[in-house]
């Protein structure tokens, strides 16, 4: 118990800086009005400052990956932070809505850096047997941001203006960049710094399908919830708390539940009941107690698949964890991209209806393609040698 204390306490750092990171990141769904009246833009126009970080973090990802290689994970851990701190600071002062959408790009490359090397210490310094755990509280993070940052960076949005949060993401990057550096071991993981092979695992069409679903999945869940200000009547605050917290316990169970039941029973239950929620937003639009019951199962159950994801990336390239990991999250911002994209042009083009049947369909995609790629037989041989 005191050694899984000791390992906890290390992690936790990692925790808290993918809690800035989720913070920075997600609260953009919260703070649509304010910044579409601050700016002069449309409400679509300020969903895509999500949609222009989430391009910017899967196109420098393998980029910034090879060229820091060489750095240790911690160096590369502090550094990233800096620059997520950095690019928020400018955002927060930035007066034209060009500049904003350029800050972006430079948060971005922070968060970039940040979140699989975070993966990847906590897989090294993690036993197989509890991989999953250590991989659910390092990606917890996000989850704890989307349930206690982003209501309370949507409220301080609206009562001090939008500008105000991202002075509050600056202040948690911080915290996590002192985290980082007092608590964090100096871990050196092998890995290539040449541009080629941070791409070879493409290869594999294994890795090719978890990507997939990766992509599929958070465009189906964040075409919905980049825009769920849009889709709601009810007090927003409320309704992502809701959904925030259910991805916290969500996050927890799905890491403890991929240990003992393996990653493909958690992707597909969570694929499957995630779509079926995002279905029922107009009855969850019916009243607010309604709401806040869909909100936490629908977070619960999103949020099941991504320590499952995670550790069916490991299972796919055992000896390439980190450029694994790396692709694996590039395929996430992939999807936001194109939740950003696809959901604004539903939203100006079809109202709330196109929204809604926009991410449905999207999840029933990814579901679909999932039960046709991940089969126990084919994936069984590796998984086995990656849970030792």
């Amino acid at each position: 118990m005191a050694l899984e204390d000791a390992l906890s306490s290390r992690l936790y750092p990692l925790a808290v800086g993918n809690f800035a990171i989720g913070t920075g990141m997600f609260v953009t769904a919260g703070l649509l009005p304010p910044i579409s009246r601050d700016l002069g833009i449309s409400s679509s126009a300020a969903g895509q400052l999500m949609t222009v970080f989430a391009l910017a973090y899967a196109l420098l990802s393998p980029v910034l990956a090879a060229l820091t290689a060489r750095l240790s994970r911690k160096t590369l851990l502090v550094v990233a932070l800096s620059v997520f701190v950095f690019g928020n600071v400018l955002t927060a002062l930035a007066p034209t809505y060009p500049l904003v959408m350029a800050t972006r790009v430079i948060a971005a490359a922070g968060a970039a850096m940040f979140t699989p090397t975070a993966s990847g210490v906590a897989n090294a310094l993690t036993a197989p047997e509890r991989r999953g755990r250590a991989l659910a509280l390092v990606m917890g993070g996000l989850t704890v941001s989307s349930a206690i940052g982003v209501p309370l960076g949507t409220w301080l949005g609206g009562v001090s203006g939008w500008r105000a949060t991202l002075w509050l993401v600056s202040g948690l990057g911080v915290i996590g960049f002192i985290g980082v550096a007092a608590m964090v071991p100096s871990v050196r993981i092998p890995t290539s710094g040449r541009l080629r092979e941070r791409f070879a695992p493409l290869g594999d069409r294994q890795v090719q399908a978890v990507l997939t679903t990766q992509l599929l999945l958070f465009a189906a869940g964040f075409t919905a919830y980049t825009y769920i200000g849009s889709l709601f009547d009810l007090p927003l605050p409320a309704v992502l708390w809701a959904w925030g917290l259910g991805g916290i316990v969500g996050n927890q169970l799905g890491g403890r539940f991929t240990d003992l039941y393996g990653p493909r029973r958690m992707v597909l239950l969570g694929l499957a009941t995630s779509t079926v929620f995002m279905a029922l937003i107009p009855v969850a639009n019916l009243a607010l107690p309604v709401a806040l019951v869909w909100a936490f199962l629908w977070g619960a159950l999103g949020w099941l698949v991504a320590p499952a994801q995670q550790f069916r990336m490991v299972g796919a390239v055992p000896g390439n964890v980190p450029i694994g990991l790396g692709l694996l999250s590039s395929a996430q911002y992939v999807g936001l991209f194109v939740a950003g994209l696809a959901g604004g042009a539903a939203l100006d083009w079809y109202g709330r209806a196109g929204v809604v049947v926009l991410a449905t369909a999207l999840g029933l995609a990814a579901l679909l393609f999932t039960l046709a790629t991940y089969r126990p037989a084919a994936i069984s041989p590796k998984e086995s040698v990656a849970v030792g």
